[in-house]
């Protein structure tokens, strides 16, 4: 495994910055390995689609009163698509880079008239490398999409249920071309490194620290369907004081007085104290907040990459949406990807 600790090339943050930041990811321990390698959870080396349709319906994310439904289905072009049937004059929305429309609370994508987006993506198409589909149509019956008490584990087991087929196509890998950091306020970063030796695995290194009863928790893990499905049952966090503020004030705006949230589909954190009942522990300790933001948040921002499945090692310290999006945006721009 890569161990590098050297940020390489900087494309964007200062130097200074950067290296301040890197002396306090590398001291804070390591709660979790999971470096599994078992050949049963390692993807298809050719491309992949599900073998049949599947549908997923919930409660609203953004509109908790509502039912959402969301539906699999086997596609004949390469990549993840979502197709909002409720708009039928509009495009296909393509999982990429390129159709990014915000991150400013969230991953929005959109294409198009501004009526053809979908929020909070993150958690849909995170699946897309956790579980190693290629090919996919997502349809979808409105911009927001369904909440689940469990985290991801719904769309999980939807797709495992469905299965996947291989098409006689060897699947595209990419990688950084050089050791690249780009870092935001307050400390944090994140740092790709190439692939070496030409491997086709994707290593996560993820720390946070927050000033609340989630703290500073890291964990470092090859992602593969095992893991994956291990990250995928935590929930978002947030904190009382937004929970507060969304039960009292926040009833004056439309985006807070009607979000899905309850105590059992996210995580709440007090100063000292989880509100409910916390998941993922490990050793006595929580760590459900860094698998959510390795597995369900940063996994996603990775799988905008729509030249292939990526490959080689993410750090990432204290990072969050708009970060990972500029990061790979960044990518792009400088022309840093290569082919494997």
């Amino acid at each position: 495994m890569n161990t590098k600790s050297d940020p390489g090339l900087i494309i964007k943050g200062f130097d200074a910055d950067v290296r301040q930041a890197y002396t306090l990811w590398a001291n804070q321990p390591v709660d979790q390995e999971m470096m599994d390698e078992a050949p049963e959870h390692l993807p298809s080396p050719l491309l992949t689609s599900l073998a049949k349709p599947v549908r997923v319906t919930g409660p609203g994310t953004f509109l908790g009163r509502a039912t959402r439904t969301l539906s699999f289905e086997p596609s004949p072009r390469k990549g993840w698509w979502i197709d909002r049937i409720d708009q039928p004059d509009t495009m296909p929305i393509r999982v990429s880079i390129h159709d990014v429309w915000t991150t400013a609370r969230n991953i929005v994508l959109c294409t198009g008239s501004p009526h053809n987006y979908l929020r909070m993506v993150e958690h849909i198409i995170a699946l897309r490398l956790g579980l190693g589909v290629d090919n996919l149509l997502i349809r979808s019956d409105s911009g927001d999409p369904p909440l689940f008490d469990r985290g991801s584990m719904d769309l999980v087991e939807a797709i495992e249920g469905a299965g996947l087929v291989t098409e006689p196509e060897p699947a595209r890998y990419v990688t950084v071309s050089e050791p690249v950091t780009a870092a935001g306020p307050n400390g944090s970063f994140l740092t790709f490194l190439p692939a070496e030796g030409g491997s086709r695995e994707l290593i996560m290194d993820c720390a946070v620290d927050f000033e609340s009863a989630i703290g500073r928790q890291r964990i470092r893990f090859r992602v593969n369907r095992k893991t994956f499905r291990h990250g995928a049952f935590a929930r978002t966090n947030t904190t009382l004081t937004r929970m507060l503020l969304a039960r009292t004030i926040g009833k004056l705006f439309a985006d807070l007085r009607n979000l899905g949230y309850t105590l059992d589909n996210i995580l709440i954190a007090g100063p000292r104290r989880y509100l409910n009942a916390p998941r993922l522990l490990h050793n006595g300790r929580s760590l459900e907040a860094v698998w959510h933001r390795a597995c369900l948040d940063l996994l996603a921002a990775i799988a905008l990459i729509d030249r292939g499945r990526f490959a080689g090692t993410i750090i990432s310290y204290k990072a969050g949406h708009t970060l990972d999006v500029q990061a790979i945006r960044e990518l792009y721009m400088r022309d840093l990807l290569r082919s494997l």
